[in-house]
Protein backbone atom coordinates (compact mmCIF):
# COMPACT_ATOMS: atom_id res chain seq x y z
CA UNK A 1 0.00 0.00 0.00
CA UNK A 2 1.34 3.26 -1.36
CA UNK A 3 1.60 5.84 1.30
CA UNK A 4 0.06 9.25 -0.45
CA UNK A 5 1.79 12.57 -1.08
CA UNK A 6 -0.02 14.41 2.05
CA UNK A 7 1.14 11.41 4.61
CA UNK A 8 4.57 11.89 3.59
CA UNK A 9 4.69 15.42 4.08
CA UNK A 10 3.44 15.62 6.97
CA UNK A 11 5.83 13.28 7.92
CA UNK A 12 8.21 15.30 6.96
CA UNK A 13 7.18 18.16 8.69
CA UNK A 14 7.06 16.62 12.19
CA UNK A 15 10.09 14.74 11.99
CA UNK A 16 11.64 18.16 10.93
CA UNK A 17 9.82 19.49 14.30
CA UNK A 18 11.95 16.77 15.88
CA UNK A 19 14.98 17.01 14.65
CA UNK A 20 15.50 20.99 14.56
CA UNK A 21 15.67 21.15 18.45
CA UNK A 22 17.69 18.21 18.83
CA UNK A 23 20.36 19.22 16.48
CA UNK A 24 19.82 23.20 16.49
CA UNK A 25 22.57 23.06 19.74
CA UNK A 26 24.91 20.75 18.37
CA UNK A 27 25.05 22.95 14.79
CA UNK A 28 25.69 25.62 16.92
CA UNK A 29 28.31 24.65 18.88
CA UNK A 30 29.89 23.01 16.08
CA UNK A 31 29.91 26.45 14.13
CA UNK A 32 31.16 28.29 17.33
CA UNK A 33 34.26 26.17 17.41
CA UNK A 34 35.12 27.75 14.41
CA UNK A 35 34.14 31.32 15.50
CA UNK A 36 35.99 34.02 17.34
CA UNK A 37 35.39 35.40 20.75
CA UNK A 38 33.69 38.49 18.86
CA UNK A 39 31.73 36.41 16.63
CA UNK A 40 30.42 34.36 19.06
CA UNK A 41 29.05 37.04 21.53
CA UNK A 42 27.93 39.23 18.95
CA UNK A 43 24.23 40.02 18.57
CA UNK A 44 22.37 39.70 16.22
CA UNK A 45 24.05 35.92 15.84
CA UNK A 46 26.41 36.29 12.56
CA UNK A 47 25.80 33.18 10.68
CA UNK A 48 28.58 34.46 8.43
CA UNK A 49 31.83 34.45 9.40
CA UNK A 50 35.54 33.78 8.33
CA UNK A 51 36.28 30.00 10.24
CA UNK A 52 39.41 29.98 12.09
CA UNK A 53 41.41 26.72 13.84
CA UNK A 54 42.91 28.44 16.57
CA UNK A 55 40.39 27.73 19.26
CA UNK A 56 41.35 23.67 18.30
CA UNK A 57 44.56 24.74 18.37
CA UNK A 58 43.84 26.01 22.00
CA UNK A 59 42.31 22.79 23.01
CA UNK A 60 45.21 20.14 21.36
CA UNK A 61 48.26 22.21 21.82
CA UNK A 62 47.86 24.43 24.27
CA UNK A 63 46.04 22.49 27.38
CA UNK A 64 47.05 18.92 26.17
CA UNK A 65 43.86 17.76 26.21
CA UNK A 66 44.97 14.51 24.46
CA UNK A 67 46.40 13.73 28.07
CA UNK A 68 42.64 13.83 28.82
CA UNK A 69 41.75 12.48 26.11
CA UNK A 70 43.27 9.10 27.39
CA UNK A 71 42.54 9.25 31.06
CA UNK A 72 39.09 8.82 29.85
CA UNK A 73 39.86 6.13 27.48
CA UNK A 74 41.65 4.35 30.07
CA UNK A 75 39.00 4.86 32.62
CA UNK A 76 36.09 4.19 30.70
CA UNK A 77 37.41 1.43 28.81
CA UNK A 78 38.39 0.06 31.82
CA UNK A 79 35.16 0.44 33.83
CA UNK A 80 33.26 -1.48 31.27
CA UNK A 81 35.74 -4.31 31.13
CA UNK A 82 35.30 -5.43 34.57
CA UNK A 83 31.43 -4.58 34.58
CA UNK A 84 31.33 -6.85 31.36
CA UNK A 85 33.17 -9.40 33.31
CA UNK A 86 30.68 -9.21 36.71
CA UNK A 87 27.86 -7.89 35.01
CA UNK A 88 26.97 -10.72 32.60
CA UNK A 89 26.96 -13.86 34.70
CA UNK A 90 25.00 -11.85 37.41
CA UNK A 91 22.45 -11.03 33.97
CA UNK A 92 22.62 -14.26 33.45
CA UNK A 93 21.42 -15.50 36.71
CA UNK A 94 18.86 -13.44 36.98
CA UNK A 95 17.37 -14.29 33.72
CA UNK A 96 18.07 -17.93 34.06
CA UNK A 97 16.86 -18.29 38.02
CA UNK A 98 14.14 -15.78 38.51
CA UNK A 99 16.08 -13.20 40.98
CA UNK A 100 13.84 -10.63 40.34
CA UNK A 101 15.38 -8.89 44.19
CA UNK A 102 18.39 -8.54 43.10
CA UNK A 103 17.55 -6.88 39.13
CA UNK A 104 15.47 -4.60 41.15
CA UNK A 105 18.45 -3.70 43.79
CA UNK A 106 20.82 -3.14 41.03
CA UNK A 107 18.26 -1.21 38.89
CA UNK A 108 18.02 0.77 42.26
CA UNK A 109 21.43 1.59 42.05
CA UNK A 110 21.46 2.98 38.67
CA UNK A 111 18.30 5.29 39.60
CA UNK A 112 19.97 7.07 42.22
CA UNK A 113 21.16 10.02 42.58
CA UNK A 114 25.45 9.64 41.51
CA UNK A 115 25.60 12.69 43.92
CA UNK A 116 24.28 10.53 46.88
CA UNK A 117 27.33 8.16 46.72
CA UNK A 118 30.03 11.09 45.98
CA UNK A 119 30.52 11.72 50.01
CA UNK A 120 31.19 7.95 50.87
CA UNK A 121 33.15 7.47 47.99
CA UNK A 122 35.35 10.81 49.02
CA UNK A 123 35.52 9.41 52.24
CA UNK A 124 36.40 5.99 51.19
CA UNK A 125 38.89 7.01 48.94
CA UNK A 126 40.81 9.59 50.74
CA UNK A 127 41.14 6.77 53.28
CA UNK A 128 42.40 4.27 51.50
CA UNK A 129 44.97 7.15 49.62
CA UNK A 130 43.47 6.99 46.79
CA UNK A 131 42.14 10.17 45.52
CA UNK A 132 43.49 11.21 42.10
CA UNK A 133 43.76 7.08 40.94
CA UNK A 134 42.66 5.41 38.63
CA UNK A 135 41.31 3.02 40.80
CA UNK A 136 39.04 5.38 42.58
CA UNK A 137 37.50 6.75 38.83
CA UNK A 138 36.94 3.11 37.39
CA UNK A 139 35.43 1.67 40.48
CA UNK A 140 33.45 5.01 40.88
CA UNK A 141 32.30 4.76 36.92
CA UNK A 142 31.56 1.07 37.76
CA UNK A 143 28.59 2.37 39.87
CA UNK A 144 27.48 3.79 36.41
CA UNK A 145 28.32 1.23 33.85
CA UNK A 146 27.94 -2.57 35.65
CA UNK A 147 23.67 -1.52 36.09
CA UNK A 148 23.44 -0.77 32.42
CA UNK A 149 24.97 -3.86 31.39
CA UNK A 150 22.67 -6.05 33.82
CA UNK A 151 19.96 -4.46 33.05
CA UNK A 152 20.30 -4.85 29.36
CA UNK A 153 21.51 -8.12 29.28
CA UNK A 154 19.16 -9.61 31.36
CA UNK A 155 16.32 -9.26 29.29
CA UNK A 156 18.34 -10.05 26.46
CA UNK A 157 19.21 -13.28 28.09
CA UNK A 158 15.53 -14.23 28.55
CA UNK A 159 15.03 -13.85 24.97
CA UNK A 160 17.41 -17.05 24.69
CA UNK A 161 15.58 -20.57 24.82
CA UNK A 162 16.79 -22.27 27.62
CA UNK A 163 16.77 -25.35 25.55
CA UNK A 164 19.62 -24.35 23.78
CA UNK A 165 22.42 -24.28 26.64
CA UNK A 166 20.30 -27.90 28.34
CA UNK A 167 21.31 -29.85 24.84
CA UNK A 168 24.68 -28.70 25.88
CA UNK A 169 24.66 -29.57 28.68
CA UNK A 170 22.98 -32.61 28.10
CA UNK A 171 25.96 -33.90 25.62
CA UNK A 172 28.30 -33.52 29.22
CA UNK A 173 28.98 -29.25 29.19
CA UNK A 174 28.61 -27.69 32.86
CA UNK A 175 26.34 -24.86 32.76
CA UNK A 176 29.39 -22.30 32.90
CA UNK A 177 30.77 -23.90 29.75
CA UNK A 178 27.22 -23.64 27.85
CA UNK A 179 27.02 -20.24 29.03
CA UNK A 180 30.55 -19.38 27.69
CA UNK A 181 30.04 -21.88 24.07
CA UNK A 182 26.08 -21.44 23.60
CA UNK A 183 25.18 -17.88 25.46
CA UNK A 184 27.43 -15.76 24.66
CA UNK A 185 28.14 -16.60 21.12
CA UNK A 186 24.69 -15.67 20.24
CA UNK A 187 23.90 -12.41 22.50
CA UNK A 188 26.65 -10.25 20.14
CA UNK A 189 23.79 -7.43 19.98
CA UNK A 190 22.70 -7.30 23.31
CA UNK A 191 26.93 -7.19 24.40
CA UNK A 192 27.36 -4.20 22.23
CA UNK A 193 24.75 -2.51 23.28
CA UNK A 194 25.92 -2.80 26.73
CA UNK A 195 29.46 -2.02 25.85
CA UNK A 196 28.26 1.23 23.93
CA UNK A 197 25.83 2.51 26.43
CA UNK A 198 27.84 2.05 29.24
CA UNK A 199 31.10 3.37 27.90
CA UNK A 200 28.92 6.42 26.66
CA UNK A 201 27.72 7.04 30.33
CA UNK A 202 31.15 6.63 31.47
CA UNK A 203 32.74 9.03 29.17
CA UNK A 204 30.44 11.64 29.32
CA UNK A 205 30.13 11.66 33.64
CA UNK A 206 31.33 14.96 34.88
CA UNK A 207 30.23 14.48 38.73
CA UNK A 208 32.77 11.77 39.89
CA UNK A 209 35.67 13.20 38.08
CA UNK A 210 34.93 16.63 39.45
CA UNK A 211 35.48 15.19 43.21
CA UNK A 212 37.52 12.46 42.94
CA UNK A 213 39.99 13.29 40.18
CA UNK A 214 42.95 15.67 40.16
CA UNK A 215 45.52 16.89 37.87
CA UNK A 216 46.78 13.44 36.84
CA UNK A 217 43.59 11.52 36.18
CA UNK A 218 41.85 14.51 35.45
CA UNK A 219 39.00 13.47 32.39
CA UNK A 220 37.86 15.71 29.34
CA UNK A 221 34.01 16.83 30.64
CA UNK A 222 36.53 18.61 33.59
CA UNK A 223 39.53 19.86 31.24
CA UNK A 224 36.54 21.78 29.99
CA UNK A 225 37.20 24.49 32.93
CA UNK A 226 40.42 24.88 31.50
CA UNK A 227 39.09 27.75 29.61
CA UNK A 228 36.82 29.18 32.16
CA UNK A 229 38.81 31.53 34.17
CA UNK A 230 37.40 34.35 36.76
CA UNK A 231 37.57 37.35 34.41
CA UNK A 232 36.33 35.76 30.75
CA UNK A 233 35.13 32.25 29.47
CA UNK A 234 36.76 31.82 25.98
CA UNK A 235 33.46 30.36 24.34
CA UNK A 236 35.01 29.48 20.94
CA UNK A 237 37.59 27.34 23.20
CA UNK A 238 34.85 25.74 24.97
CA UNK A 239 33.22 25.10 22.02
CA UNK A 240 35.81 23.03 20.31
CA UNK A 241 36.61 20.98 23.52
CA UNK A 242 32.94 20.15 23.53
CA UNK A 243 33.14 18.66 20.17
CA UNK A 244 36.57 17.14 20.86
CA UNK A 245 34.57 15.28 23.59
CA UNK A 246 31.04 14.39 21.89
CA UNK A 247 33.17 12.82 18.31
CA UNK A 248 33.83 9.57 19.93
CA UNK A 249 30.76 9.40 21.58
CA UNK A 250 29.11 9.95 18.20
CA UNK A 251 31.15 7.64 15.81
CA UNK A 252 31.42 4.59 18.42
CA UNK A 253 27.26 5.14 18.31
CA UNK A 254 27.11 5.65 14.20
CA UNK A 255 29.22 2.40 14.13
CA UNK A 256 27.14 0.40 16.13
CA UNK A 257 23.83 1.73 15.77
CA UNK A 258 22.17 -0.75 13.78
CA UNK A 259 23.66 -3.46 16.71
CA UNK A 260 22.36 -1.25 19.55
CA UNK A 261 18.76 -0.82 17.99
CA UNK A 262 19.01 -4.49 17.52
CA UNK A 263 19.88 -5.57 21.18
CA UNK A 264 17.56 -2.99 22.80
CA UNK A 265 14.40 -4.37 20.50
CA UNK A 266 15.70 -8.05 21.30
CA UNK A 267 15.52 -7.40 25.12
CA UNK A 268 12.20 -5.83 25.16
CA UNK A 269 10.61 -8.79 23.79
CA UNK A 270 10.27 -12.51 25.58
CA UNK A 271 9.22 -15.91 24.02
Amino acid sequence: MRTSPVRRILFALALALIAVPVLFPFVWMLASSFKTQVDIIAWPPRWLFEPTVNNYRKVFAEQNFLKYFVNSSVVGITAVGFSLLLGLPAAYSIARFGQKKLSVFILVARLMPGISFLMPWYIIFSRLHLMDSYVALILSHMLIALPIVVWIMSSYFETIPVEMEESAMVDGATRQKAFRAIILPVSGPGVVTSITLSFIFSWNNFMFSQVLSMERTKTLPIAVYNFVSYAEIDWGAVMAAAVAIMAPAIVLTMIFQKYVVKGLTMGAVKG
